[in-house]
């Protein structure tokens, strides 16, 4: 996008006129560096109102006559996007694509998943045609590894007249990433704004036994921790002395503790405080912090917002069957809502965790209990939010809260045009000690790193696209090699060529060139994408009913979530059960799993060899699931043959594993060289794609994709088309860090 578009000094008018308030200096220095026809990278914290320049960035495309892509790392920020731009620009003129959804791919201005858009690069599609200008929402997000690294794909593989607006939460390393950026995309203006817009102010909660009575401390004076925290820490390590005595059970009690539930909403509530988002780092948690506010009496509504929650909860869920509902304990759910309190989590479905988005945005709402997900930029500011603990699971056990993550939760502190102040509530524990949590609160932002590695798909796409020489320079140009010259660290182009080494011992490459199996590769999206080759070419799908086809393949996508209890072994212990399976179809199952585990041992052996980092086994626990799902099972039998083979399953989780799936079998529906495996992948997309599944998210207008070869669906065009890319997974993923069912934080 070069130059200002015919009217650009009106266009700019119009848009600040339309306005509710003035636009802060950093947004108004973004807007100038786009009309300077140049690309943009916004670090600002979160909810300082990044997106206004990218609304700009779309409008200005738009206008002059050019397309806008509007990007986000996760399928759910693009659904609250596609909302928010369709609104503004009207429906017609916005389109969406998504893992699993196109709705009119051919509008000028068209929301989408980062993944999306790289895909479309590497299929040359035709929907590039005219592309002025693209948004990369949330770039810091680097949670999960295989979405990660998607907009460095991006940005380096676009065409040079594209212009970027890149939007990132504050990060220490700004300048680099912004020197990075115009060594990739030319000229390119770094914004920094660290002042939040609404000013935050931090607390420490807790409960003092002798008065009953809970406070908030203020947690911060003069930038440090306040005099009033220091000394609970003082009194906390003075009495906690005694801990490591052998009579630890007679030493003296605290005579203070962190707040119960209720005590913090109450006094969120006397203290104007309300409506809050208190974190807690775990499902299971929320959903009992909202039956405890219940059975407490809390009641934050009054007449007239129960009336108009209860008008969004059923609409929301229209489409569900009654049994569904009852499945998913609807009552239970609506009377928590309808009290003014609610959980928010990836273990929900999307219809109920729409339901509470709109609530909360409509003011009906007055206290979320929310797991971290809610953080990752869906649009639900507060005037308060509360972190019940200071620390969260990892893979690496527990671990305290980073800088990063404190103000990534906090930023929906404080409600721009309704709040003077946002508030940031912590509740006391045992664990940590005040002045840590103040340390944390006022430590600078953490750098932005790259989580770019070479994959298979990547490896043969580079085959496809260029020459070796020409494949290592556009490695060289990702931000990840950027890094690794800085720090002296490993070298991409080593790890391609190991990975190139498995695929030539598999046949995939030789002599620099793609085999009809690498081909197949190229078009494969997935963590796992070589052994989903693999699986296709060895015949382990071949012959199998759709249904047994998409268990098999769920092995692919399904990761058993932490702490839940397996109960026996899949489909070994007899129960009665109508899973609609038989015992021929459910051996059947059986042994393409076997088959398709020796598959992956052979390939880790190999990968092995080749110090290649190992492809993960397959998980067969929701196969039995899958399967009698695809055979027309109720929702409440998929779950409790679940249940019977892998432990408890979150409705949320079998949903989204089973959107998942429908995206990988669509994939296999185009790649698989025999037809009739073809037809059976094709015919499985649409036994998993009902009831609960096709529920939620989708607006009434909303048609389902054609396979990646056809048209319009903007992941198409030949194979030897003119576009590049480089490879990954396409989305289809909820609303978490790692959107398979047992995968990331929760």
């Amino acid at each position: 996008m070069t130059g200002s578009p015919p009217g650009a000094a009106g266009l700019r008018q119009r848009f600040l006129a339309g306005l509710p308030f003035p636009a802060d200096p950093f947004q108004m220095e973004a807007m100038d560096a786009l009309d300077r026809g140049h690309s943009v990278l916004v670090s600002a914290p979160t909810g300082s109102g990044k997106t206004l320049v990218a609304a700009y960035g779309v409008a200005r495309a738009v206008a002059g006559g050019g397309k806008a892509f509007y990007t986000t790392p996760l399928k759910a920020l693009s659904n609250q996007k596609f909302a928010e731009l369709s609104a503004e620009h009207g429906a017609a003129r916005v389109g969406l694509l998504t893992g699993d959804t196109a709705i009119r791919p051919e509008a000028p201005i068209v929301v989408m998943t980062t993944e999306v858009l790289r895909n479309m690069l590497l299929a040359g599609s035709d929907l590039l045609a005219g592309l002025r200008a693209v948004v990369l929402d949330e770039v810091h997000y680097l949670q999960d590894p295989y979405r990660g690294a998607v907009w460095e794909e991006v940005l380096v593989l676009s065409p040079p007249e594209v212009a970027f607006i890149c939007l990132s939460a504050t990060v220490a390393n700004a300048h680099e990433l912004g020197q990075w950026l115009r060594s990739v995309r030319g000229p390119t203006e770094l914004v920094v704004e660290r002042r939040r817009p609404v000013v935050l102010r931090h607390h420490l909660a807790v409960h003092h036994r002798g008065s009953g009575e809970t406070e908030l401390l203020p947690l911060l004076v003069d930038g440090r921790a306040g005099g009033e925290v220091l000394r609970l820490d003082q009194t906390a390590q003075r009495l906690g002395r005694t801990r490591t005595s052998h009579h630890w059970r007679h030493r003296p009690r605290l005579p203070f503790r962190g707040p119960r539930r209720t005590e913090l909403v109450e006094v969120l509530d006397d203290q104007d405080l309300l409506p809050a988002i208190v974190f807690i780092f775990s499902r299971a948690a929320c959903d009992e912090a909202v039956r405890q506010c219940l059975r407490d009496g809390v009641r934050l509504t009054d007449h007239r917002q129960r009336v108009a929650i209860r008008q969004v909860a059923e609409a929301h869920v229209a489409t569900l069957a009654d049994d569904d509902l009852e499945v998913l304990g609807f009552a239970e759910w609506l009377e928590g809502l309808e009290a003014g309190v609610a959980a928010h989590h990836a273990g929900l479905v999307p219809a109920y965790r729409e339901a509470v988005e709109a609530c909360f945005a409509a003011g009906l709402l007055q206290v979320v209990f929310a797991t971290e997900t809610l953080s990752l930029g869906i649009n639900m500011p507060a005037r308060s939010v509360a972190i019940e603990r200071f620390d969260k699971f990892g893979g690496a056990g527990r671990a305290k809260l980073t800088s990063g993550e404190y103000a990534q939760l906090t930023g929906r502190a404080g409600r721009r045009g309704l709040d003077d102040v946002g508030h940031a509530v912590v509740l006391w524990t045992p664990d940590v000690t005040a002045a840590e949590v103040a340390r944390v609160a006022v430590a600078p932002p953490p750098d932005l790193r790259s989580a770019f590695r070479p994959t298979y798909n990547l490896a043969v796409n580079l085959v496809r696209r260029f020459d070796r020489p020409t494949a290592t320079q556009v490695l060289q140009r990702s931000f990840a090699q950027w890094q690794a010259r800085q720090g002296h660290e490993g070298d991409l182009v080593q790890l391609l060529d190991r990975r190139l080494a498995v695929l030539g011992d598999l046949r995939y490459v030789r002599d620099w060139r793609l085999t009809p199996a690498g081909s197949r590769l190229a078009r494969v999206y997935h963590e796992a994408d070589l052994l989903v080759a693999e699986a296709v070419a060895s015949g382990v799908l071949d012959g199998a009913e759709p249904s047994v086809l998409a268990g098999v393949l769920s092995s692919l996508v399904f990761e058993r979530r932490r702490a839940r209890k397996a109960v026996g072994t899949p489909h070994r212990k007899p129960k009665k059960l109508a899973d609609r399976l038989g015992e021929k179809r459910r051996a059947d199952l059986d042994g393409r799993l076997a088959d398709l585990a020796a598959l992956a041992d052979r390939l880790r052996a190999l990968e092995e060899d080749h110090l290649v980092p190992r492809t993960r086994q397959p998980e067969p626990g929701l196969s039995g699931a899958v399967t009698a799902w695809a055979r027309g099972a109720p929702f409440g039998v998929a779950l409790e043959v679940a249940a019977r083979d892998v432990g408890e399953v979150a409705p949320g989780d079998f949903v989204r594993t089973v959107k998942q799936l429908v995206d990988l079998v669509g994939q296999v529906a185009v790649v698989a060289p025999d037809p009739a495996t073809a037809a059976a992948a094709a015919a499985a997309v649409d036994l998993l794609r009902r009831d609960v599944v096709a529920a939620g998210t989708l607006p009434s207008n909303t048609h389902h994709p054609p396979p990646p070869d056809g048209p319009g669906d903007g992941l198409g065009g030949p194979p030897d088309g003119p576009g590049d890319g480089l490879g990954g997974r396409p989305d289809g993923s909820g609303d978490g860090p790692s959107a398979t069912a047992g995968g990331g934080p929760s």
